[in-house]
C-alpha cells in the first residue's frame, strides 16, 4: 500500500507542471511567513500580511483539481505542508544559533536580534494551528470543488468559476476558523465574535483575490489540457477529471 501511494505520488510529480508546484509550496512557506505580522485590524476584522499570498495556494489547488482530480489536489497539498514543515523546523534550528543578523549591526540593538529570531523561529503553537488550519482546508477545498463541477454540464470559464469561488469561499472560511479556534482564541485572547467574523470577512476578502485572478488559472488548466498534460498519471491513477 505505501509502495503504491510513493509511486503514485512519483509519477503525479512527474506530470504536474513543476512551475506550479513551485508556487505552490512557495506561497504556502510564504503565506505562514508572512501572518507573522499584522497587514491592518479594525474591531472585527483582522488580516495578517499572509493573506497577500494564502489565495495563490487555493488558485493553485484549483487548476490542480480541474485538470487531475481531487485526490491529486490533495496530495500536492500535504507535500507543500510537508516542505512547509521541514522549512519551519530549519528555522528554527536557525534561530536558536550564536550568530547575529545584519539589522543588529544596523541598529545595535540585541532586542532587535532576539525579535528576528523568534519571528523566523515562530511559536509551535502557531505553526501546530496553521498545518491543522491548512490540511483541513485543503482537503475541503480539493474534494468540493471537484464534487461540484461534476454537477455542471458545462466546462466553460463560468463553470470554473462556480466550482472555484465555492470551494475557494468554504474552505478559506475553514482555514481561518480552525485557526482561530486553535491560535488566536486561546494564545491571542479573541472572542468567539472575533473568531467567526473575522474567519467570515478574512475568507471574503481572500475570496476577492481569487474572483481577480482566477481567469488566469482557468487559461492555464485548459492549455494543459489541450496540450494534454498529466496523460500519464491520469491513465496510471484512473484519475477521474471533473
Amino acid at each position: 500500500m505505501l509502495r503504491k501511494e510513493l509511486e503514485d505520488y512519483k509519477i503525479l510529480l512527474r506530470n504536474v507542471p513543476s512551475l506550479t508546484v513551485s508556487v505552490f509550496i512557495v506561497s504556502v512557506i510564504g503565506m505562514n511567513l508572512l501572518a507573522n505580522k499584522e497587514l491592518f485590524a479594525v474591531r472585527y476584522l483582522a488580516l495578517d500580511c499572509g493573506f497577500c499570498l494564502s489565495w495563490i495556494s487555493f488558485l493553485c489547488m484549483d487548476m490542480i483539481c480541474k485538470r487531475f482530480g481531487a485526490r491529486a489536489a490533495a496530495k500536492i497539498s500535504i507535500l507543500a505542508l510537508g516542505m512547509n514543515l521541514a522549512v519551519s523546523l530549519v528555522f528554527k534550528l536557525l534561530s536558536l544559533s550564536p550568530g547575529m543578523w545584519g539589522e543588529y549591526y544596523t541598529t545595535g540593538l540585541p532586542a532587535v536580534n532576539d525579535a528576528l529570531n523568534a519571528t523566523i523561529g515562530g511559536s509551535w503553537y502557531v505553526v501546530l494551528g496553521s498545518s491543522i488550519a491548512m490540511l483541513t482546508s485543503s482537503l475541503c477545498n480539493a474534494f468540493l470543488n471537484q464534487a461540484i463541477g461534476r454537477r455542471l454540464k458545462t466546462d466553460d470559464f463560468r463553470a470554473f468559476a462556480v466550482r472555484s469561488y465555492i470551494s475557494t469561499a468554504a474552505a478559506q472560511f475553514i482555514d481561518n476558523l480552525v485557526f482561530a479556534v486553535i491560535v488566536s482564541l486561546h494564545f491571542f485572547g479573541w472572542t468567539w465574535i472575533q473568531v467567526f467574523v473575522c474567519s467570515l470577512t478574512g475568507a471574503a476578502m481572500e475570496l476577492l483575490c481569487e474572483v481577480i485572478f482566477s481567469p488566469i488559472g482557468y487559461r492555464v488548466s485548459r492549455q494543459w489540457a489541450a496540450e494534454k498534460v498529466g496523460e500519464q498519471y491520469l491513465t496510471y491513477a484512473g484519475a477521474e477529471r471533473a
